[in-house]
């Protein structure tokens, strides 16, 4: 499994509520504690070693020539089709969502208001837009706050324009570098799992070699029970990341939402 350090930063705030609890698996899975495996995973209640003779939920040791069997069906219909997904986009090549990679955001689709542009770079600088705008961008902040928050800052008529200005370009760059960084960290895993498929098409070569040579059962088992580990890794992983692949458009969303919110109380 890839290294979770600092595959996602600031990614907490940005998912949606976790739809199973806990998150060890996606941990290992590269995302971090931030993202548990969604309901039905095969990797729940599944032991971290060696499947031992174990194959699916059944529970129970199974004959090497099943095993070799299942493999197969698993390897032909979990692993050969998802990979056709990788270049959906051929100018994304490593992009496995659905939703259209847009790689950056536009001020003009997201704020109609006073242009920023004699204040992008400086909102740091003021103690309290800098104090605010994490605050603001954070989706554990109701937006029924947001709101209150936005009209106290903004203040009497004559600084609300310079202010709202502030705080959007805030806003802006906060939660723009927030979406970029999540959209690099899931074109990374699906680097990663490219490699895994291909780790997982040379165990089956490996096994079917192993079953043509007679060799020994204990060396089908063993092998045979790492693949299939190794495709119960690859299902689950490939499911995490259609649950994260939403997390671009929920940013995208926020950023709109208080956008609105800003131009709205300057008028």
């Amino acid at each position: 499994m890839i290294s979770t350090d600092s595959q996602f930063p600031r990614l907490r705030d940005s998912l949606p509520p976790s739809p199973g609890g806990g998150g060890s698996r996606a941990q290992r899975a590269g995302w971090g504690e931030l993202v548990s495996p969604p309901p039905g995973s095969p990797l729940r209640g599944l032991p971290t070693s060696s499947l031992q003779g174990e194959v699916g939920a059944r529970g129970k040791s199974v004959k090497s020539t099943t095993k070799l069997a299942l493999v197969a069906v698993i390897a032909a219909i979990g692993i050969a089709a998802p990979v056709q997904t990788f270049a959906a986009d051929p100018r994304f090549p490593d992009w496995p969502c659905a939703q259209i990679k847009v790689p950056e955001l536009s001020v003009a689709a997201m704020w109609t208001g006073p242009l920023i542009d004699d204040v992008r770079g400086q909102w740091q600088s003021e103690a309290k837009v800098a104090e605010l705008v994490p605050r603001l961008a954070a989706r554990r902040t109701p937006l029924e706050e947001v709101e209150k928050l936005i009209a106290e800052f903004l203040g009497s008529p004559a600084e609300r324009e310079q202010k709202g200005k502030l705080l959007f370009a805030g806003l802006f760059e906060t939660l723009s570098r927030e979406r970029s960084e999540v959209m690099d960290g899931i074109e990374r895993f699906s680097r990663k799992q490219k490699g895994v498929v291909d780790k997982i098409r040379s165990k089956t070569a490996a096994l079917h070699q192993l079953q043509d040579a007679h060799a020994e059962e204990s060396k089908i088992d063993e092998l045979a029970n790492q693949l299939d580990w190794d495709i119960r890794v690859y299902e689950d992983e490939k499911k995490t990341v259609s649950y994260v692949c939403e997390v671009p458009q929920l940013i995208e969303r926020r950023l709109f939402a208080l956008s609105r919110m800003i131009q709205q109380a300057l008028e």
